[in-house]
């Protein structure tokens, strides 16, 4: 668990962590050269389990790779210390990664504190990664926003290694890495059921840092989407013919993959010509001799699913003739 300035909020996440129904586990905290008393709430606890490491570097990627090479169980839980899990949660996840090795991740539901702070925005957000939770699900929305709560994840220390563990880079190092499980055919799922408090702050990194702003998943996204298997080898259309939308499509164009066609439902878009393909009502899937795959970068999420719905009744399967990506 990395640490930097949290010591109003430290004790409740320790706490939390020391309550455990699981036995026999280990906390790792790297300290990220606070300058607060995160140091002192530590060092009040008188517990053999807590192992603190100072960061020889800075920042959150260093901290995150430091402390995951220091653990010694292969079975890794993520925490930030300003979240707070609940008490089985460690033993749920432990069991089901133990039973199943075929299993490289497994997060779980998150509930989003304290709620008078949540934006509409975050609880459309939630309510999609809260049930996003099978592998299929997983593979079929990765494209759409990160599937997972950062810290509520519990994965297998050897996989995440050999894969190069934590990235340095302009973009959010927790989806980067999930989708670059997801594309070596890593195994990922989520439990159904709430089993940590994911708190709100206008001062997370999320918040703070340009390497999560849109821009940089856009860009993220792209990167990997133009590697996606399910796309080679068929012709591409984009639908959503928005200027906004153009914006968002414009960064996976950049990456060499360009539509045969756009899709809208505006009628004034219709016959409209972007980046040498035409605009054509959604009418137009129908008649083509082979099916396109179709990338859905409609981002309202209630207009998105109307685009889907019409897809599904189309004859189109989700994951294998379309992905929603936004």
């Amino acid at each position: 668990m990395p640490v930097f300035n949290a010591e109003k909020t430290l004790a409740e996440c320790v706490d939390s962590i020391l309550g455990q129904t699981l036995e026999g586990f280990e906390l790792v905290i790297v300290n990220d050269h606070s300058t607060d008393k995160s140091v002192e709430v530590l060092q009040s606890y008188n517990d053999s389990r807590i192992n603190i490491i100072e960061n020889d570097k800075q920042g959150i990627v260093s901290a995150l790779n430091l402390g995951l090479k220091s653990c010694q169980s292969d079975f890794v839980a993520r925490m930030d210390a300003d979240d707070v899990m609940y008490v089985d949660r460690l033993k749920k996840q432990f069991e089901i990664m133990a039973a199943d090795s075929s299993i490289t991740l497994c997060a779980t539901q998150a509930r989003k504190f304290p709620e008078q702070v949540i934006k509409a925005g975050y609880v459309e957000y939630m309510r999609w990664q809260n049930a996003c939770l099978s592998r299929q699900d997983i593979e079929n929305q990765i494209y759409i926003e990160s599937p997972f709560a950062h810290p509520s994840v519990m994965f297998r220390k050897n996989r995440v290694i050999a894969l190069g563990g934590y990235k340095h880079g302009e973009f959010p190092e927790d989806y980067e890495l999930w989708l670059r499980l997801f594309h070596a055919g890593e195994s990922m799922m989520k439990l159904d059921e709430v089993l940590i408090d994911w708190r709100e702050s206008d001062t997370r990194l999320s918040r703070t840092s340009a390497r999560y702003s849109d821009a940089a998943f856009e860009l993220l996204r792209a990167e990997y989407l133009a590697k996606e298997a399910r796309l080679q080898n068929r012709d591409i259309v984009f639908w959503g013919a928005g200027r906004k939308t153009r914006q968002r499509a414009q960064y996976l164009i950049d990456k060499g993959i360009n539509p045969v066609a756009w899709i809208d439902i505006d009628s004034k878009k219709i016959g409209k010509v972007y980046h040498g393909a035409t605009t054509f009502s959604p009418d137009w899937l129908l008649d083509v001799n082979e099916k396109p795959f179709v990338l859905n970068y409609v981002r309202n999420h209630g207009v998105r699913e109307l685009c889907r719905q019409y897809l599904d009744k189309a004859g189109y399967v989700m994951g294998k003739d379309y992905l929603d990506v936004a």
